[in-house]
């Protein structure tokens, strides 16, 4: 009996594991349909901004990701060396980065990256760098 109650508590403690590592504490909804990206910061909403997803020809994945690699400042080898300042790289080449080219937030205009603004990219990077890739869930959805 003992030893039923032991690994009793055992499973229990592992379950509770499994469930705070799942949940993460920087989340970041981005609707393909609205162009925005909704963040929450220990489950409370923190903001709601603007951005740009792929354009025709140039899908933004959708699904559930978790960062890869962040990067201050970074240059595209493949679109002439664009720069893509405060980069979250999440899928394969794709990143969250800032963009120059703010007229175009609220509507798709990318080759696949999420754009925001300067400022806003900013805060996300120090969000995500704060907390740890480990505990940003990245969230693309088509609505």
């Amino acid at each position: 009996m003992r030893l039923f109650i032991f690994v009793f508590l055992i499973l229990i403690a592992l379950g509770g594991a499994a469930t705070s590592e799942a949940t993460a504490a920087v989340q970041v909804k981005i609707s393909l349909a609205s162009q925005s990206m909704n963040v929450t910061v220990d489950g409370a909403p923190y903001a709601t901004w603007a951005i740009s997803t792929g354009k025709e020809g140039y899908g933004t994945p959708a699904g559930t990701y978790r960062p890869q690699s962040l990067r201050p400042f970074h240059r595209s080898s493949r679109y002439n060396w664009a720069p893509m300042p405060h980069s979250i790289f999440f899928y394969h080449g794709i990143a969250i980065h800032g963009t120059s080219e703010v007229r175009n937030l609220g509507r798709p205009a990318s080759h696949g990256c999420i754009r925001l603004g300067p400022q806003n990219a900013r805060t996300l990077f120090g969000l995500v760098s704060r907390h740890g890739m480990n505990n940003t869930s990245i969230t693309v959805s088509y609505y």
